[in-house]
C-alpha cells in the first residue's frame, strides 16, 4: 500500500529527472494523468501504461475529472502494491489532483512518495531568459477567464499557464483587457522544455490568433508600468507616515482629516458635474488617498487595516447581493432595494445593533436635500408616500400656498422647508437627484451671471449699473450661448 507521485518534467525526456528515470525503467505499470506528454512515447517498452484521459471526455468540467482520479488514484494506492501516478512537469505547481490526494492519503495512512520533476516554470522562464523574482504573479488561465478583473498587482508581471486553447486565449484576452491596454507587449510561450518550443512577441489583443497555442502554451504578462497597483500606493502613504517620513502626514489623526475628506468629496462630485473624465480620475485618486490614509492610521493604531477594509466591504457586497453571488431571485430594482433594506436590519439584529426607526441609517451629517431624498426614499419602500407624481404635485402647491399665506417669520421658514423637502420628493419620483440638480443649477447660475458682469465691463458699467431690462436680455443672451 503506496502512493508514488511522479512528475514527468515540461516535456522533453532529456528533461527527466535521473530518480524518475530509474523509476520509470524499475516499474512495470503506471497511471497517467494524460498521455498527452512528450515523454510518454520515451517510456520504456516494458512499461504498462494507463491514462485517465477517458474521463476528460465524459464529463461536464474539469473538477469532475480531478475528482474522478483523486478516487482512483487512492483505490489503487490501497492494494498491496500501490501505484505510481504520474503527471506533467512537477506534481505540486499547477497540478490540481495529485496535492489533493498526497492530502488525503496521508489522512487515510496511505504512505506517500514525491519524485519531484522540473515544472513548467523553469522552462518557460528559461525561454523567456527572465528571471521570476522578486514578485512574478501565476495565475490559472481557467480562474482568470471566469473573472472581470485581473487579480494580480498590474505593476508587476504574470505567468498564466494552462492558455490550451484559441477559446480560452479569447477569454482570458477580455480579463485582462478590462485594466491592460489593447497594445499592451505580452509573450505567448508554447511548449518550453521540448523542441518544439516557441516564443511569440506580439499585442495582447492578438493571443486568440496563434497557430501554436495548445496544451502546453503559457502567456507572460509584463508590468502595465510603475505605480499602477494598489499595493504600490499604500506603500507610499505608509512612507509618508513613517518615523522618516513627512512630518504634516505623519501628525494627522482620523479627526484632523474629516474636512479633508469631505473636501476631497466634493471635488470627485464638482469633477462628475462638469462631465471631465481626466479631472473625474484624478480627483479619485485623491478620493482614494483619504481613505488608505485613515486605514494606515488604523494599521499603525491596531484597530483595523486596509485587508480589514477591503474584506469588511468585499464581503459585504457579497452578502447583500445573494441574487448575484447566489441563488436568491428578486423582481427588478425594487426588488433588489427591499431584499438590502431586509438583509440590513437583520445584520444589524445579528450584532444587537437593531435600529429603533427606519431612517437611522441616514446620516445626520449629509447636506438636507441629500439627507431629505435619503428619508423619503426609506419611508417610501414602507409604504408611506403618494401613489403618484400628482399627489406630489398637489402637496407641492399646498406648501406652496402655505408659505404665501403664512407672515410669522419662524412659520414661514418651516414652511419653506416643508416645501423644498416636498420638491426634493418630486425630484426622486423623477429620476433626479436634488442634491445634484440644485448643485448643476448653482452652476449655470454662476455661468451665466458672470457673463452678464462680463458684459457690463465690456461696456464700461459694473452690474449693479445696469437696468433691469438691460440685465434681463443679457441674461437670456447668456442661456442663448449655453445652448439652455
Amino acid at each position: 500500500m503506496s502512493i508514488t507521485l511522479l512528475g514527468l518534467g515540461p516535456g522533453s525526456p532529456e528533461l527527466l529527472t535521473r530518480q524518475a528515470w530509474e523509476l520509470l525503467h524499475e516499474a512495470s505499470e503506471i497511471y497517467l494523468r494524460t498521455r498527452q506528454h512528450p515523454v510518454v512515447a520515451a517510456f520504456p517498452e516494458t512499461l504498462t501504461t494507463h491514462s485517465f484521459d477517458a474521463l476528460y471526455e465524459g464529463a461536464e468540467s474539469f473538477e469532475q475529472v480531478y475528482a474522478a482520479i483523486v478516487e482512483r488514484v487512492l483505490e489503487l494506492g490501497s492494494r498491496p502494491g500501490g501505484v505510481i501516478y504520474a503527471v506533467p512537469g512537477h506534481p505540486f505547481v499547477a497540478e490540481a489532483t495529485a496535492p489533493e490526494i498526497a492530502r488525503r492519503a496521508r489522512q487515510r495512512g496511505i504512505p506517500v512518495r514525491i519524485l519531484s520533476g522540473i515544472s513548467f516554470l523553469e522552462a518557460v522562464f528559461a525561454a523567456l531568459g527572465v528571471d521570476p523574482f522578486p514578485h512574478t504573479s501565476l495565475v490559472d488561465a481557467f480562474e482568470l477567464a471566469n473573472m472581470h478583473v485581473p487579480p494580480f498587482p498590474p505593476d508587476a508581471p504574470a505567468l498564466i499557464a494552462q492558455i490550451h486553447s484559441r477559446q480560452m486565449a479569447a477569454e482570458v484576452k477580455l480579463t485582462l483587457m478590462a485594466l491592460y491596454p489593447d497594445e499592451h507587449p505580452v509573450h505567448l510561450v508554447h511548449a518550453a522544455g521540448t523542441p518544439d518550443e516557441v516564443v511569440e512577441s506580439l499585442a495582447l489583443y492578438e493571443i486568440d490568433r496563434s497557430p501554436h497555442t495548445g496544451l502546453l502554451t503559457s502567456l507572460y504578462l509584463p508590468p502595465l508600468g510603475p505605480h499602477t497597483s494598489m499595493e504600490r500606493f499604500q506603500e507610499v502613504v505608509a512612507r509618508l507616515r513613517a518615523p522618516d517620513g513627512c512630518p504634516w502626514d505623519r501628525q494627522q489623526t482620523h479627526q484632523s482629516m474629516r474636512p479633508h475628506l469631505l473636501e476631497e468629496t466634493y471635488e470627485v462630485l464638482e469633477a462628475l458635474d462638469e462631465d471631465d473624465p481626466e479631472k473625474l480620475a484624478e480627483e479619485l485618486g485623491d478620493l482614494l488617498f483619504q481613505i488608505v490614509f485613515h486605514a494606515q492610521i488604523g494599521s499603525e493604531a491596531g484597530t483595523f487595516d486596509m485587508a480589514a477594509v477591503a474584506h469588511g466591504i468585499t464581503t459585504k457586497l457579497i452578502r447583500r447581493h445573494p441574487h448575484v453571488f447566489g441563488d436568491v431571485q428578486v423582481e427588478g430594482v425594487e426588488g433588489v432595494l427591499l431584499n438590502w433594506e431586509r438583509l440590513k436590519a437583520k445584520e444589524q439584529r445579528e450584532k444587537g445593533d437593531e435600529r429603533e426607526s427606519l431612517l437611522d441609517g441616514v446620516p445626520r451629517g449629509l447636506p438636507a436635500l441629500a439627507q431629505s431624498r435619503a428619508y423619503q426614499r426609506k419611508a417610501a419602500r414602507a409604504g408611506f408616500d403618494q401613489p403618484d407624481r400628482e399627489g406630489v404635485y398637489a402637496r407641492i402647491a399646498e406648501a406652496l400656498k402655505a408659505v404665501r399665506q403664512t407672515d410669522d417669520a419662524v412659520a414661514r421658514a418651516a414652511r419653506v422647508g416643508d416645501l423644498l423637502f416636498v420638491v426634493a420628493r418630486l425630484a426622486d419620483r423623477l429620476g433626479v437627484d436634488p442634491e445634484t440638480a440644485l448643485r448643476e443649477a448653482n452652476a449655470r447660475f454662476r455661468q451665466r451671471f458672470e457673463f452678464v458682469e462680463q458684459a457690463a465691463r465690456s461696456r464700461g458699467r459694473e452690474v449693479g449699473e445696469l437696468g433691469v431690462e438691460e440685465m434681463n436680455a443679457l441674461w437670456e443672451e447668456a442661456k442663448q450661448k449655453a445652448g439652455r
